[in-house]
C-alpha cells in the first residue's frame, strides 16, 4: 500500500570489510569527491545545497529530523532547491500548488526509469529495464487489486483472519501482554501472505511463514541502504538473506502453495512468459511484490493502533461506529466469528478511516520521485527552474502534512480531522485556494500505490475485529517518535515500542 522490529542502523565494523572492502570504499569516496568538485549551480537552476560530506551530502542532517531540516532549507532557499543526497542530486518542490510540474511531465520526468533502477538495487530485478512489454503486462495485473477482484481478496482475507483469531476467541478471558510492533508485524505478514500467495501444503505452514517473516524483516531493515549506491557486499549478510527469500518463491516452491490469488496468478503467468521456469529472477519479482504488500502496511497498523490506544476518545468513537454498523446489518457480537463486512460497509466507517488517515499523516514520509531523462525547464507561477538530465525531482509530502495553515495543530493526533458534518472531509485550503493534494501517503500520479485499497481494507478489517472482540489497553503510555532510517521511503518505523495488553471480551 512500508518492516518491523527496530529500524536499521546500518553500522558495520571496519574489521569485517577487510582490505578489498576498504579499497572499494576508498575508490568510491575518491570518485564521489571528484564528482562533487565538478558540480556548481548553473544560471536558472534552483539553489544548490551540497552539504559538507562528500557523496553523502546532507544525508545526516536529513536523517536526524527530515521535516525540521527541510523546513529550514525552505525558509532559507524557498520552495524549490536541489540537494546532494547519497550521491544523487535531488530537486525538491515543496509548494503543493506546483506538484503538477512533477506529475504532468511524464516524458521528461520518468517514474519507470527511477523505479526500475530501484527494483534492480533492492530486489535484483534486471530485466524490467530492457523489457518494456513485460513491464506493461505486469502493470496490467494491478487491475486484480480493485473492483470485484478486491471483493474476492477481502473474502479470502476474512477467512484467514478467522483462522488466526478464532482459536484466540475460544481461550479464557485473562489478559495477555505483547509488544505492539511485533504483534502488528506478525498478524499483517501472515494475513497478507496467505491472502495473496496461499498456503504451503507440504510442510508446516506456520513455521514456513514465521521463518520467512523473520528473514523478510532483516531484509527490510536494510532497505534504505539497498536502494542507495552502497554496494550490497558492504551491507553484511543482507545479500544472502535476499537470496534465501528469493529461493522461497522459485517456480518449484510456488507449485507447493495452494490458494493463489488472482493478482498473484496473473503475475506468475506473465513472468513465466518471459523467463525460463528455473530463472530465480521470478522469485525476485515476488519478493518485490511482497515488500510492496507489507513493508508499509505493518507500520501503518502499528501507528493506527498506537494512536487509538493512547486516545480513549478516539477508541470510543470508532468502537461506537463499528457497533452501530453491526447492529444495522443484523450482526451480533457473540461467541465464534460471525462478523462479515463488505467493502462498501467498511468504506462507510468514516471515523475509523479518518483515524487511519490521521495516523498516516503523522507517520508517512513517502516521497514522489522522478528521474530527469533530459535537461528540462520547469515553469511555474513563482518562476522557471532548470533541472539536469540524470538528476531526480521530488515532492516531499511531510511539508504538506505538517503545514499549520492546512492542518490546525499539525503535531497533534485528531481522529476526526478528516470528518466534516458527519461525512468524509476532502476539502483543504492553503493561501485561500483549494488543494488538489492534501494527503499523500500513497504517492500521486503514475506512481500512486496500486495496492492502496487492499492495504486500507486489510487494516480496517483487522481493527474491526480487534475492537469488536477484544479489550485493549496500553501499558507503556509514553510518546513514541519516528525513526527516520527509511528517509524518503514510506511509513516510518517507531523509534521504540510499547507494551499493551488484550483479552477476549466476556
Amino acid at each position: 500500500m512500508a518492516g518491523e522490529v527496530s529500524a536499521a542502523t546500518g553500522r558495520f565494523s571496519l574489521e569485517r570489510l577487510g582490505l578489498p572492502g576498504l579499497a572499494l570504499a576508498a575508490a568510491l569516496l575518491l570518485l564521489a569527491l571528484c564528482l562533487l568538485v565538478r558540480r556548481t549551480r548553473r544560471p536558472g537552476e534552483p539553489p544548490l545545497i551540497k552539504g559538507w560530506l562528500p557523496y553523502l551530502g546532507v544525508v545526516l542532517n536529513l536523517r536526524k529530523d527530515p521535516l525540521r531540516f527541510m523546513k529550514t532549507l525552505q525558509k532559507q532557499h524557498g520552495d524549490t532547491f536541489t540537494v546532494l543526497l547519497g550521491g544523487k542530486y535531488i530537486t525538491f518542490i515543496l509548494d503543493p500548488f506546483q506538484y503538477q510540474l512533477v506529475i504532468k511531465n511524464h516524458k521528461q520526468l520518468s517514474f519507470r526509469v527511477f523505479s526500475n533502477k530501484l527494483l534492480e538495487k533492492a530486489f535484483s530485478i534486471s530485466q524490467l529495464q530492457k523489457n518494456h512489454d513485460m513491464n506493461d503486462e505486469l502493470h496490467l495485473c494491478y487491475q486484480f487489486l480493485q473492483g470485484k477482484s478486491l471483493d474476492i481478496l477481502l473474502e479470502s482475507m476474512m477467512q484467514n483472519l478467522k483462522q488466526v483469531f478464532e482459536p484466540q476467541l475460544l481461550k479464557t478471558t485473562s489478559w495477555d501482554m505483547a509488544q505492539l510492533y511485533p504483534f502488528c508485524s506478525s498478524i499483517i505478514f501472515e494475513i497478507t501472505f496467505t491472502t495473496i500467495y496461499g498456503k504451503v501444503i507440504v510442510c508446516d505452514n506456520n513455521k514456513f511463514i514465521s521463518e520467512l517473516r523473520d528473514d523478510f524483516l532483516k531484509f527490510d531493515d536494510k532497505f534504505a541502504y539497498l536502494v542507495s549506491n552502497i554496494p550490497i557486499e558492504l551491507l553484511g549478510n543482507v545479500k544472502s538473506i535476499r537470496e534465501k527469500i528469493i529461493k522461497c518463491f522459485s517456480s518449484e516452491k510456488l507449485a507447493k502453495m495452494q490458494g493463489w490469488s488472482e493478482v498473484f496468478q496473473s503475475r506468475q503467468d506473465v513472468l513465466e512468459k518471459y523467463y525460463v521456469h528455473e530463472d530465480l529472477e521470478i522469485g525476485a519479482h515476488h519478493l518485490g511484490f511482497l515488500w510492496a504488500s507489507v513493508a508499509n502496511t505493518i507500520p501503518t497498523m502499528f501507528w493506527a493502533m498506537y494512536y487509538l490506544l493512547r486516545h480513549p476518545e478516539a477508541m470510543a468513537a470508532v468502537r461506537d461506529e463499528i457497533d452501530r454498523l453491526l447492529q444495522s446489518t443484523g450482526q451480533k457480537k457473540g461467541s465464534g466469528f460471525p462478523i462479515h463486512l463488505t467493502r462498501e460497509q467498511l468504506d462507510s466507517l468514516i471515523c475509523l478511516e479518518s483515524s487511519i488517515f490521521e495516523a498516516l499523516r503523522l507517520s508517512s514520509y513517502s516521497t514522489t520521485i522522478r528521474f530527469v531523462e533530459e535537461d528540462l525547464t520547469l515553469s511555474s507561477e513563482t518562476g522557471d527552474y532548470c533541472v539536469r538530465k540524470g538528476d531526480l525531482v521530488a515532492i516531499f509530502p511531510p511539508i504538506l502534512h505538517g503545514d499549520p495553515e492546512i492542518f490546525e495543530a499539525p503535531e497533534e493526533f485528531r481522529y476526526d480531522r478528516f470528518i466534516e458534518d458527519g461525512k468524509k472531509k476532502t476539502t483543504f485550503f492553503k493561501r485561500g485556494k483549494k488543494l488538489k493534494c492534501y494527503l499523500m501517503p500513497f504517492g500521486t500520479g503514475t506512481s500512486k500505490c496500486p495496492g492502496r485499497f487492499f492495504a486500507l481494507m486489510e487494516i480496517k478489517q483487522l481493527l474491526v475485529i480487534l475492537l469488536t472482540y477484544f479489550d485493549l489497553e496500553i501499558i507503556d503510555d509514553k510518546p513514541i517518535g519516528l525513526n527516520y532510517s527509511r528517509l524518503l521511503f514510506g511509513i516510518q518505523y517507531p523509534d521504540s515500542d510499547v507494551l499493551f495488553r488484550y483479552k477476549v471480551k466476556s
